[in-house]
């Protein structure tokens, strides 16, 4: 429908004179149309962009590191789509768009394309060699563009629905369906996940609301892209709530579905691989040498593993109870019983690698009486824990994941920092040792700055052990005099030829031990400027029905950039305070979008006022506050901080947005240039791999501040 003034408001009178009135709610009134289709919409959207952030990592290794710039793209696609609202109708194409994404999936799948290396950032067997570092990052580029373009017509659907109901009342529908979405979701992945049934869900709420024409081309298209789904990912795998896991044979080349019957039992058992989305990860099998004979001298893992496992034990030989971190298969753990340790506390932040070293795994070490398995994060059980260990043991933790979408920290990113080894350093006992064992992949400067993080944290010079590429870090409470060398491990005196990189101690500031210097790599950089650029262009080129975008947008924009930059920021910080596990993430997701919800209800009720005064305080505070001292209260205390403070200034920029929502006189395109500010606070956090998690603070003042400045150039 053409608009026939610039800046005229395009919503029917009715809902004009509602959100005009005094006390404006949402009492007596059942939903309609509109708001049943705002919920859909918004449950859609949430629900296939957190299916896909799950999914397409798993199906394509080089997206690995890279899967927060998808839920980044989602947000550009979204916002993109409500600008367009008012246009021709882009709905019907929705499967269309998912079979394009798959489909660029799957021809990737087909490259064979390496997980890129940066020669800023260590990753697991990454590849540096240029020709297949530019071919990863034209295909990145196309899998974001594709991922934006899947949520583009649910985004003009959203749009359009925007003009059909009162503001405020349309918004709250829009957060309910989001809300709806984050939970379900979160449900689904823990409990059943299945990537053809998660993206069945969108797909099949989509065609409800289609049109019969819609339909009868939408879903040929979906059975299409959810075959293809099937096809592109292994049907023996398991997923568990971060990770795609495959057990392969011994050799590492066939997948396998169900374990020997007799691998508790068997002499010569055998050790199978476990990858997680498509690389070596850990083996599930023993490494007790009692249950294997001369005839099969393949199947027994080699000395150097069986010597890493024992180097804690040698050096304190009586110890009678050790902490593993990072337990997976439980080598680790059936070393300590292996030496004596009559109690064994495993943790393990996967509960699916705990699930299936219990089935795969010769050792049964999860069955051990003398064993407590702890599903866990590692920083957060040293954290609660009181009781103290004779040893305690860091596994291999490199997780090669993000631990959120909504962040660049990796899994373990807060598990080796000062505070972090300080944490499990406080939990040996006297005349115990700490233990950290690491594969530095030739990185000189990683080893290094290992060192220098655990003398750091400890205040005690280790004692090194080095085999090819493995580096074993260990620390005692007390007297011990060393070998020389352990097996085929031999000691060091001391790590040198490092120069870059090992003065950059991580910290729970800047906790990114596999960055080498305060920098953004090359690859990401690439990859934002991209993203950025579209969202220039597409604020340059938009015009949405009733005119180009001006200062309310703008307001807008801001808002949602700071909106989104908080809450990313508002994820990591409790992961410190609770553990980075799916569940933090999850909560803070929810607690967010239900303090945004509070605010849009406080404001149709009339309840506060919204007013940047209280928001900038409430920054201040919560920015302000130390981290060492919120770590210092007791749960309780932490828990109270999260649920009061840490929300407050959503709630307050809630209320902004809603007023301004209320008054805008073209409600789409606020709404959509919201989403793209969302876009632009995504990249912002980005940021914080330079400047840390404080240096974030001022940043995200700043957006807020920008706002402000845009709301007075409305007014004036």
């Amino acid at each position: 429908m053409a608009c026939p003034a610039a800046g005229c408001d395009t919503r029917p009178p009715l809902a004009t004179t509602l959100d005009n009135a005094e006390g404006t709610s949402l009492a007596g009134a059942w939903p309609g149309a509109a708001e049943r289709g705002l919920f859909t919409c918004a449950f859609i959207a949430l629900f296939a962009e957190l299916m896909l952030i799950r999914w397409v990592p798993a199906a394509l290794e080089l997206v690995g590191y890279y899967s927060n710039l998808l839920l980044v793209s989602s947000f550009f696609g979204l916002g993109l789509g409500v600008l367009l609202a008012g246009r021709r109708s882009l709905f019907g194409w929705f499967p269309a768009l998912l079979l394009l994404e798959i489909v660029v999936i799957v021809a990737a799948q087909q490259v064979a394309l390496p997980t890129a290396a940066s020669t800023d950032e260590l990753r697991f067997q990454g590849v540096t060699e240029e020709g297949a570092r530019l071919r990863s990052y034209v295909v990145l580029i196309a899998v974001f563009a594709a991922n934006s373009a899947v949520l583009v017509p649910i985004g003009q659907r959203l749009g359009e629905l925007f003009s059909r109901a009162p503001v405020l009342r349309a918004y709250t529908f829009d957060l309910g369906g989001s809300l709806a979405g984050t939970v379900a979701f979160g449900l689904f992945s823990y409990t059943a996940f299945s990537p053809v049934v998660g993206v069945a869900i969108p797909l099949g709420l989509h065609a409800l609301m289609a049109t019969w024409r819609q339909r009868l081309v939408g879903l040929p298209l979906g059975l299409a892209a959810l075959g293809l789904m099937g096809q592109a990912t292994d049907p023996n795998a398991v997923w568990s709530p971060y990770y795609y896991i495959v057990i392969k044979d011994p050799g590492g080349s066939r997948a396998l579905s169900v374990p020997p019957p007799d691998v508790r039992t068997r002499t010569n058992p055998p050790g199978f691989v476990v990858s997680v989305n498509h690389n070596f990860y850990q083996y599930h099998g023993t490494i007790d040498p009692t249950r294997f004979d001369e005839r099969a001298p393949g199947l027994m893992p080699p000395d150097e593993v069986r010597e890493r496992y024992a180097i804690p034990y040698a050096l304190r030989p009586d110890a009678r109870s050790a902490l593993v971190l990072g337990a997976g298969g439980g080598l680790d753990v059936e070393a300590a019983l292996l030496h004596g340790v009559a109690q064994v506390d495993a943790v393990d932040i996967d509960p699916g690698l705990i699930a299936l070293a219990r089935r795969w795994s010769a050792n049964g070490v999860y069955d051990d009486p003398r064993v407590r398995v702890r599903v866990d994060d590692a920083r957060a059980f040293l954290e609660r824990e009181a009781r103290t260990y004779d040893c305690v043991v860091y596994g291999l933790l490199d997780s090669q994941a993000l631990f959120s979408s909504m962040s660049n920290v990796r899994l373990d990113g807060y598990v080796y920092t000062v505070e972090g080894i300080r944490a499990g350093w406080q939990r040996v006992a006297p005349g115990g040792v700490l233990s950290l064992s690491f594969y530095v992949a030739g990185q000189q400067w990683l080893a290094v700055r290992l060192e220098r993080l655990v003398k750091l944290a400890t205040g005690l010079d280790p004692i090194l052990y080095t085999e090819g590429k493995n580096l074993v870090i260990v620390v005692a409470r007390g007297a011990i005099a060393p070998p020389a060398r352990i097996g085929t491990f031999a000691r060091l005196d001391r790590l040198v030829g490092a120069s870059g990189g090992a003065a950059t101690i991580p910290t729970d500031d800047w906790p990114f031990l596999y960055l080498r210097e305060r920098t953004i790599p090359r690859d990401y950089l690439l990859v934002l400027v991209t993203l950025a650029a579209g969202v220039v262009i597409t604020i340059a080129a938009a015009r949405p029905v009733g005119g180009r975008l001006g200062a309310p947008e703008a307001q807008a924009f801001f808002l949602g950039a700071g909106f989104l930059l908080l809450q990313t920021k508002s994820i990591t910080d409790c992961s410190v305070y609770f553990g980075a596990t799916w569940l933090v993430t999850t909560v803070v997701v929810t607690g967010v979008l239900l303090m945004v919800l509070l605010a849009n209800l406080a404001t149709i009720k009339g309840v506060g006022r919204a007013s940047y005064v209280s928001l900038f305080a409430a920054l201040v505070v919560t920015c302000a506050m130390p981290r060492e001292w919120i770590l210092g209260l007791p749960l309780g205390g932490r828990l109270a901080w999260a649920a009061l403070a840490v929300p407050l200034p959503i709630f307050f920029a809630g209320q902004i947005f809603s007023t301004a929502f209320r008054a805008a006189p073209r409600p789409a395109a606020l709404f959509g240039a919201n989403l793209l500010g969302a876009t632009l606070g995504g990249l912002c956090e980005y940021g914080a791999m330079v400047v840390g998690s404080r240096g974030l603070s001022v940043l995200l003042i700043g957006l807020y501040a920008l706002s402000l400045l845009a709301a007075r150039r409305a007014r004036g």
